[in-house]
């Protein structure tokens, strides 16, 4: 079985941690290892490094080298500039397909933590084990929601298919990227929806002849830029023609569109949380919502529900009498935020662009 990790994401609301140089996912965030080092930590020792792939920037090529060298070169598939998720995955379903297009394959995520390891891995080892038996399916690997949340995924699941005590497989109903807020409570209180973790074990032949059908334009360039693919032209012509494709998610792209009998869906707690944020990143530390989570050198008296992370070694952050704060400390930005005013930091981010503060980005 493989893996594919993608990592080229931006991260701009972990800013002032996440730059544009070194995004999120390759930041200590959680201990003294990056997300993307911890997503591959997961995977070991099942899955041997060899079938591990890594997809992202070619901007963090030498990032990449750097934090993991156990990784063999040729499993880094370099996207020569951004675009969204479906153009990423139908390059990388492009050229795995071409090695083993029926071999079972995980398809995973840098930025995410997952506590409860030891039930992730069993629900790639089952899942594995399934589509190895039925090459042109997809698994939904998704997650109990723990509050409505309008900021992810949600899939409808249907009746139980089969399973254990352990892992339990459901009928697909179809999915939704990113609902309103309103749509959102419904789903969380009907039961019957579950995060979309955007983690799936299928086929990379399943895939590719998913675009194949559904988002032509993208498949037709990404072929045409494969044909090319183990030539002396192939760096050339992916630089030259990736971008020419639309910018989609792979949510809208591909999976929105799928046949319901293609899809069977696992719902499970795994202790799962997406770090895109700080706020968000402060609820899957904390063992309490009114908890501090503290990083660095901090000195607090009477505060509650704040998320404090210094950055520099030779400078003390003391708060007192605070309430629900996000502070985070770099060598050159300060961030002091209300923790419900966090959403605003991508926007003022972007808003840097093309003034003295650019350089910060």
């Amino acid at each position: 079985m493989k893996a594919i990790i993608f990592a080229g994401g931006t991260g701009t609301r972990l800013w002032p941690l996440s730059r544009k140089k070194s995004p999120k996912q390759f930041e200590k965030i959680v201990g003294d290892k990056s997300t993307l080092q911890l997503a591959v930590e997961r995977l070991t020792p099942d899955f041997a490094f060899e079938n591990i792939y890594i997809s992202t920037n070619i901007a963090y090529k030498g990032i990449i080298d750097d934090q993991l060298p156990q990784i063999p070169k040729n499993n880094f598939i370099f996207e020569p500039e951004k675009k969204d998720v479906g153009p990423a995955i139908a390059l990388a379903m492009g050229m795995i397909q071409r090695i083993d297009p029926r071999e079972p394959i995980a398809i995973l995520w840098s930025d995410h933590l997952v506590k409860k390891v030891s039930l992730f891995k069993k629900i790639l080892k089952v899942s594995g084990e399934y589509i190895k038996e039925h090459p042109n399916k997809i698994i939904f690997i998704s997650h109990k929601p723990r509050f409505p949340s309008s900021n992810l995924g949600y899939i409808h699941f249907g009746k139980k298919k089969f399973g254990n005590d352990e892992v339990n497989f459901y009928d697909f109903q179809g999915c939704k990227y990113r609902p309103d807020s309103e749509t959102a409570k419904q789903f969380f209180q009907s039961g019957e929806y579950a995060w979309n973790l955007g983690y799936f074990v299928t086929t990379a032949e399943f895939i590719y002849e998913a675009f194949k059908r559904f988002a032509p334009n993208i498949f037709s360039n990404t072929e045409n830029i494969l044909s090319h693919w183990g030539k002396p032209s192939f760096e050339q012509e992916l630089k030259k023609h990736y971008g020419e494709v639309e910018s989609i998610n792979f949510d809208n792209a591909i999976l929105e569109n799928l046949d319901k009998k293609d899809a069977l869906v696992v719902v499970e707690d795994v202790g799962w949380s997406d770090v895109g944020a700080w706020e968000a990143l402060k609820e899957a530390l904390e063992n309490h919502p009114y908890e501090n989570v503290i990083r660095g050198k901090v000195y607090l008296e009477h505060v509650r529900d704040s998320l404090i992370y210094n950055y520099e070694d030779k400078k003390l952050i003391v708060g007192i009498d605070l309430d629900e704060n996000i502070i985070v400390n770099t060598r050159d930005v300060l961030l002091i935020a209300k923790k419900t005013s966090v959403s605003k930091v991508k926007t003022l981010v972007e808003s840097f662009e093309g003034t003295e503060h650019e350089k910060l980005t």
